[in-house]
């Protein structure tokens, strides 16, 4: 057991002084604002605010983070984005995922994500065929969990046609792609793979509705058990015309139509959305999986976020392609759309509150539901995941209350994270994680050999 005594925390109530937290196994116990400071108490100074949830990633994309900035002879969209991931994973190994895995994992925790949802779907082969140990690449995924002690809601992706009717898959997808019988086995060896990770937790993630059947919904949702279930929908616009052309509905319709979406469910991007598929979103107690740095780097679109606060709508934010990572990037980048399109400010806050913390909050909560998991809050019960906040750092300086959230998401490129505790584990001391040198090393050896 351990005893830390927080000089400022982001309480339910607001941000509080003099927070004495009690922490066993990883999991708070106790949690007592304005309280006297014991002796066994370990000081904690600056801002301490709950762990951020990443609900989305596909870690071994970091790996070709900027590699896809060069105008080809036709429009750049997300389409031909996609030809140049499918070129980069084509010779990826377990070992160079885990490497690429790692760093992004190291990158995230220092930068104010505690957990992540990854959604998994680089599963097979270079040649497309199962490896001898069907869950290699999960494996491999949680060794980097392990490695850079992020919390790990694992999301192995069905991924069963190449579009919309039942299309073959394309040469590309050929390490996605698994029937019903082989995603079966993948999905239960992916649970072992997790197995000795603490509080891990296993879900899954039909890819969307281009890649699998709308019988393979039930499918996986009874698989789930359960746990949490993410696709991806609506991102593209193309992709919407080409569900209306395929099946006469749009694709958030469609998934409505076609099985009960709860609180299970994270929709993610949902960009292109009616105002009717916009409203059962934010009815359905499902939550919007929003990626805002990735959703601009693809040209994907904006999120109608004002009209879905408005309605309640859950939401949590993720790093996707993982072209940046970053809790302040996110949500700045989310907040600054709406402000581009609707030119106006300040629109995801309540009239007269703090855009920052309404932010941070609602991320919080939409990501601790997407990834399965008791986190996101400095309460009893709650996994123990911690960010300490330099406050005497210039961006924050002099700042109280909620002004603090606010400038330390939009007066600085990312929060200026001084410490880090996962599951009670400090893992991050003066802004740096304690495997940041070991993994950045084989990253770059790893990433040497892959470019050259």
């Amino acid at each position: 057991m351990e005893i830390l005594h927080l000089a400022q925390a982001l309480m339910a109530e607001g941000i509080v002084e003099n927070v004495r937290v009690t922490v066993a196994d990883g999991v708070i116990m106790a949690a007592e604002p304005r309280a006297e400071r014991r002796p066994d108490a370990m000081p904690v100074s600056g801002l301490t605010v709950p762990g951020m949830p990443n609900l989305h990633s596909h870690a071994f994309q970091r790996g070709m983070a900027g590699l896809s900035e060069k105008r080809g002879q036709q429009e750049d969209s997300f389409w031909t984005w996609r030809e140049v991931m499918y070129g980069f994973l084509d010779r990826l190994t377990p070992d160079d995922v885990r490497a690429i895995a790692a760093q992004a994992y190291v990158e995230m925790v220092e930068h104010g994500f505690t957990s992540v949802a990854e959604f998994h779907y680089l599963h097979h082969d270079i040649d497309g065929r199962p490896y001898g140990d069907v869950a290699a690449m999960a494996s491999a995924i949680a060794e980097a969990a392990r490695e850079s002690n992020i919390g790990l809601t694992l999301l192995p992706v069905f991924y069963r046609f190449g579009n919309f009717g039942g299309a073959p898959p394309t040469p590309g997808q050929r390490r996605f792609v698994s029937d019903r019988e082989l995603f079966g086995k993948l999905h239960e060896a992916s649970g072992k793979a997790i197995a000795g990770l603490p509080d891990a937790r296993l879900g899954i993630a039909p890819h969307s509705l281009r890649a699998v059947s709308i019988s393979d919904l039930v499918t996986v949702k009874e698989m789930a058990k359960g746990g949490p279930i993410h696709i991806h929908v609506a991102e593209q616009q193309k992709e919407v015309d080409d569900c209306i052309a395929w099946g006469g509905k749009r694709p958030v319709e469609l998934l409505f139509d076609s099985t009960y979406v709860g609180e299970q469910w994270c929709l993610i991007h949902a960009t292109h959305l009616t105002e009717e598929e916009r409203n059962q979103l934010g009815e359905s107690s499902a939550v919007a999986g929003l990626c805002p740095v990735t959703e601009a780097n693809l040209g994907d679109g904006v999120f109608d976020g004002v009209n879905y606060r408005d309605i309640g709508g859950r939401f949590g934010v993720g790093t996707d392609s993982n072209i940046e990572i970053g809790v302040g990037a996110e949500l700045r980048m989310l907040e600054y759309s709406q402000r581009l399109r609707d030119q106006r400010r300040s629109l995801l806050a309540e009239l007269g509150g703090s855009v920052g913390r309404t932010l941070y909050e609602s991320a919080l909560a939409g990501g601790a539901q997407a990834c399965g998991r008791k986190i996101g809050k400095i309460a009893p019960g709650c996994r123990a995941d911690l960010v300490t906040l330099d406050s005497d750092h210039p961006a924050l300086v002099g700042r109280r209350g909620d002004a603090l959230i606010d400038s330390a998401i939009f007066a600085i490129a990312n929060p200026p994270v001084a410490e880090v505790r996962v599951g009670g584990v400090k893992v991050v001391d003066n802004g740096r994680h304690f495997a940041r040198e070991t993994v950045a090393r084989r990253y770059g050896e790893t990433m040497r050999r892959l470019l050259s």
